[in-house]
């Protein structure tokens, strides 16, 4: 088992280095096939007792003037945050990034910062209310997973049974 961003992934395909990823769609390969496995939601998380958290809602101009810790270059999650801030016309105040969840998650505790991630990434430190989650204003975003192979590669056995197993979950 392998883990990267989603383009690191994405190469490890084309290279041919794995023959099967999960993950979200970083770039457009007319070489890759990207079928849709789920929809995860995606938290803006902040420590306890934040500013924010006394607001019913909150804009991605208003995140924009927070410290913010980012997923790495390369994953589908900043991809899709940076989006999300671009339709806002505005853009994050990055502080830091990383390709680990787990010490976003500490950070933000700390008080480091603020992040949006996978909200079932965060669901126990929600429960125990290490971390607290904000609203934003208009819809929720979500992150959108795929199954990626390539398109014109056989699949081993067990690599064809995992996809199989993958498509009964979703």
């Amino acid at each position: 088992l392998y883990e990267g961003s989603s383009l690191d992934m994405t190469h490890s395909l084309l290279d041919f280095k794995n023959e099967v990823a999960v993950i979200a769609k970083a770039a457009d390969l007319p070489e890759v096939i990207f079928s849709p496995f789920s929809k995860e939601e995606m938290a803006v998380i902040v420590p306890p007792g934040h500013a924010l958290t006394r607001k019913k809602s909150v804009s991605f101009k208003e995140l924009a003037k927070e410290p913010f810790i980012m997923k790495e270059i390369g994953s589908g999650t900043r991809k899709l945050v940076e989006q999300a801030f671009a339709n806002a016309n505005c853009e994050p105040n990055i502080l830091m990034e990383t390709s680990n969840t787990e010490f976003i998650k500490q950070l933000v505790q700390r008080g480091d910062g603020i992040s949006i991630v996978v909200k079932e990434a965060v669901s126990v430190e929600l429960r125990e209310r290490k971390l607290a989650q904000v609203s934003l204003k208009g819809s929720k975003i979500y992150l959108d997973v795929s199954i990626a192979y390539l398109k014109d590669q056989h699949l081993s056995p067990p690599a064809r049974a995992f996809v199989e197993t993958l498509r009964k979950l979703r």
